[in-house]
């Protein structure tokens, strides 16, 4: 079957997540990535985290699905003189390394593009250029940190926290991803590669826009009436408005009233919860759903501005309605009346969900050391694209038909891995 991005060649100079996340839903896609990696020891992944010893990780395995590894030693001249063949048979370059390197590596721009004028060049940053704190290293945590997540994450009795979800990391690379395809799509119009980058900051405060607008709201109005901190209370239980965005709990962020809820056996498994949203327009269902009809015309609980101060009131009714029935049960029973609501789930009802992996949203893939291991598949369904996942590259393992394909023969290639070049 014919793939979106069949003929496009990536080199892939990424390690770790945000990089090989990118470049991993380019592969997914068509794209032939070539992984490259140090010899002798590749990707820092593929040794963190172990859960077999010996065999690749499944931090590596997780991120590097359909590429192919080539190990180069780009410190010797001949490293140098096949990744110059790569860069000009191939369509884009992704990287993050730290500021300088590849120019430290004797491949600035300028000579990039004197190799290929119609390479994409890539980049994953911590920070924007010009930024006060372009010069600090940067992790998935350091990035949500910095890019407004932790700050309006958490209750607000507690300090900030970061997301379980990898807002800087994945996220990262699936906004670069989207930067090199726009890239693809200009070269073809005006036939000139160029610089893309994605900085982890930018990225994470992208998805944090919600919060930003929340922001100039409370600089306008000093209160934020979709918070748990409004209305004050005197007992000061969900604290007070300041001058920032506070943390919210699990509250709504789009105006309807929600937050986490027990279900049956609560006490004992922790993740035995539903969100539970109550939906303005959905109201007179809600009340039905949860027995309590009377609050339709109730004028106390008939409007939003009615319930406000007694939300978590409501939401402890509703608690105790749920406390005889399971998280599935009960989303069996609201999905009937409309009400905006999931189960939630541990990563082991994940692990073990057949419409996950019915819709290919997670897989089992074969590993040539570790076997079967399931991985994410793609999260994008396309009516013409079938998204085949396949298992993670060994380390050097398509070195030799890479060269090949460079015009290397099989002398030389011997000669290469002998004089530990590749």
């Amino acid at each position: 079957m014919t793939k979106a991005l069949d003929g496009i060649r990536i080199i892939d100079f990424t390690h770790v997540q945000a990089g090989p996340a990118c470049t991993q839903l380019l592969a997914w896609y068509g794209a032939d990535v070539i992984k490259v990696e140090r010899p002798g020891s590749g990707d820092i992944t593929r040794n963190q985290l172990r859960d077999i010893p010996g065999v690749d990780a499944l931090y590596f395995t997780q991120l590097n699905s359909n590429k192919r590894s080539l190990t180069l030693d780009t410190k010797k001249q001949e490293g140098k003189e096949i990744l110059e063949k790569l860069i000009k048979t191939s369509d884009v370059m992704v990287e993050n390394f730290g500021p300088g390197a590849l120019d430290r590596m004797g491949f600035t721009w300028a000579r990039i593009q004197e190799l290929n004028p119609k390479m994409i060049l890539a980049s994953v940053k911590g920070f924007s250029e010009g930024n006060a704190f372009e010069d600090l290293k940067v992790y998935e945590n350091v990035a949500q940190c910095a890019g407004g997540a932790a700050s309006t994450t958490g209750f607000w009795d507690g300090p900030p926290t970061v997301s379980g979800a990898a807002l800087g990391d994945s996220n990262t690379g699936m906004h670069l991803a989207i930067g090199i395809l726009t890239a693809l799509r200009m070269r073809d119009q005006t036939g000139r590669g160029q610089k893309v980058s994605c900085a982890m900051q930018d990225a994470v405060l992208n998805l944090c826009r919600v919060k930003l607008r929340d922001q100039l709201r409370l600089d306008r109005t000093g209160i934020l009436e979709e918070y748990p901190q409004y209305p004050i209370r005197e007992d000061g239980k969900y604290g007070k408005f300041t001058d920032a965005v506070p943390r919210g709990g699990n509250a709504g962020g789009g105006g309807q009233p929600g937050w986490v809820l027990k279900c049956k056996g609560w006490e004992t498994d922790p993740n035995a919860y539903i969100y539970f949203t109550i939906q303005g327009q959905n109201w007179a269902n809600t009340a039905k759903a949860i027995g309590k009809p009377e609050w339709v015309e109730d004028p106390a609980y008939a409007t939003a501005a009615a319930r406000q101060d007694k939300i978590f009131d409501i939401f402890g009714y509703i608690e105790s309605w749920l406390a005889d029935k399971t998280k599935f049960e009960a989303v069996d029973i609201l999905r009937k009346y409309d009400i905006p609501c999931a189960p939630v789930m541990s990563m082991k009802d994940i692990e073990n969900d057949p419409s996950l992996r019915a819709s290919g949203s997670i897989v089992e893939v074969e590993h040539k050391a570790r076997g079967k291991y399931l991985t994410v598949g793609s999260p994008i369904k396309f009516s013409e694209l079938t998204v085949e996942i396949t298992g993670s590259p060994l380390l050097g393992e398509h070195s030799d038909e890479v060269l090949a394909s460079l015009g290397y023969d099989a002398q030389q290639v011997a000669r290469l891995h002998q004089e530990k070049v590749v």
